[in-house]
């Protein structure tokens, strides 16, 4: 009976330990901006699908459908690597869109347990996001809200592709385009002025 008890335990040991070895996690990051404008001024600004001019990284975008669901634009980054997306969603009366990336180059190769890695120039996976603006009294409240996993689909990643690394690069992004959205209308803004609320 010692003997069975011993071995379900060491089976349960073995079987608990890779569940919990830290397979990927789904974040949700939500970064808010409060901008002493009118919200149509900044919808102006950032609703044609097909250019995000507004955010710093990017250098040009290509897109051929406008803000029709489904339309793929490719963002071409200033360090030449690209990424793809798909309009999911697009609602010009309460001023929001919804888009996923589709495809992300690679900008190096790491060795990680025995393998070749490729590094994404956003490290994640199954992103998806979705930008608002909403008028709020005399102002106006610009939300960004993504949701992601690491690049990194086994347990135990490297550093360059784990949760961290995810998190610090979808903040950046997301503070860097409120931000500059804002400075805008107010050539004071700073990144202090967006808030950003991670969950897992």
């Amino acid at each position: 009976m010692k003997k069975l008890l011993t071995l379900i335990s060491l089976l349960f040991f073995f079987f608990s330990v890779p569940a919990s070895a830290h397979g990927p996690v789904r974040g949700k990051l939500t970064a808010t901006i409060k901008i002493d404008a009118p919200a149509d001024k900044i919808w102006d600004i950032i609703k044609n699908y097909d250019d995000m001019s507004w955010l710093p990284p990017v250098d040009t975008t290509s897109a051929k459908s406008g803000n029709k669901k489904g339309t793929i634009r490719v963002l071409t980054l200033k360090d030449g690597a690209t990424i793809t997306e798909e309009l999911k969603k697009y609602n010009e009366d309460k001023m929001s869109y919804k888009y996923k990336i589709t495809d992300i180059s690679s900008v190096g190769v790491i060795e990680h347990a025995g393998k070749s890695e490729e590094i994404p120039a956003l490290p994640v996976d199954n992103y998806q996001a979705t930008i608002t603006v909403k008028e709020e009294g005399n102002s106006s409240v610009v939300t960004w809200v993504a949701t992601y996993y690491r690049a990194y689909v086994n347990n135990n990643p490297p550093p360059e592709l784990n949760e961290d690394a995810a998190d610090a690069a979808i903040t950046e992004v997301l503070t860097l385009g409120l931000t500059n959205l804002a400075q805008q209308f107010d050539s004071g803004a700073q990144e202090t002025d967006v808030s950003i609320k991670m969950r897992r």
